[in-house]
C-alpha cells in the first residue's frame, strides 16, 4: 500500500511539473504576456511570443526601437523597461532561440526559413499577406501563440 501511494503521487507531481511548464514547440504556451507588451508591440505586429528569440536578440531589439526595422517605435523607458523585463525572462527558451538569426529577425533565422522553404516570395508579397513577418496572415491563431503546420492557412 505505501509503495502504491508513493507511485500515485510522483505520477501526480511529474503530471503536476508537466502541465506547469512552458511547451516550446509550435505552440507558445508560456506565461500571457503583459498587456503593454501586447498592446505597444501588437499595436504594429504580431507580439512575437518571447521564445522565438534568444534574450540577447531581444536585448538588441528592444534598445535599437528607435530604428525598428525602418521605423521609430521608440517608447517611455517605464514602458521600455517593463517590456524588456519580460522579454529577457522569457526569451531564450527552447530550440528556436538556440541562434542569433541576422540583423535579429525572426523571418531570418534558420528554422524560419526551413519551416517555410515550400512558401515562395510571391507568395509572401501577396496582398493578403504583405510579409513574411504578418505571421497572422496564415497562422490564424498566431495571437494565441499557435503556429502549428495543421492550422496554416495560405490565403490567395
Amino acid at each position: 500500500m505505501h509503495t502504491r501511494f508513493i507511485h500515485l503521487m510522483r505520477s501526480v507531481l511529474a503530471a503536476s511539473l508537466l502541465a506547469a511548464a512552458p511547451v516550446w514547440a509550435d505552440s507558445y504556451k508560456g506565461p500571457t504576456p503583459p498587456a503593454v507588451y501586447t498592446q505597444e508591440c501588437g499595436g504594429c505586429h504580431l507580439a512575437f511570443p518571447p521564445n522565438l528569440l534568444s534574450k540577447a536578440s531581444w536585448q538588441r531589439v528592444m534598445s535599437g526601437l528607435e530604428k525598428h526595422y525602418g521605423s521609430d517605435a521608440s517608447l517611455d523607458a517605464a514602458t521600455q523597461k517593463q517590456i524588456d523585463t519580460w522579454l529577457q525572462t522569457y526569451g531564450g527558451q527552447g530550440k528556436r532561440a538556440r541562434e542569433d538569426p541576422p540583423q535579429d529577425r525572426i523571418t531570418r533565422a534558420a528554422w524560419f526559413e526551413r519551416k517555410h522553404r515550400e512558401v515562395s516570395a510571391a507568395t509572401f508579397k501577396r496582398a493578403s499577406i504583405k510579409s513574411s513577418a504578418n505571421c497572422a496572415a496564415c497562422h490564424g491563431d498566431a495571437a494565441q501563440g499557435n503556429f502549428e503546420d495543421d492550422r496554416v492557412r495560405i490565403p490567395k
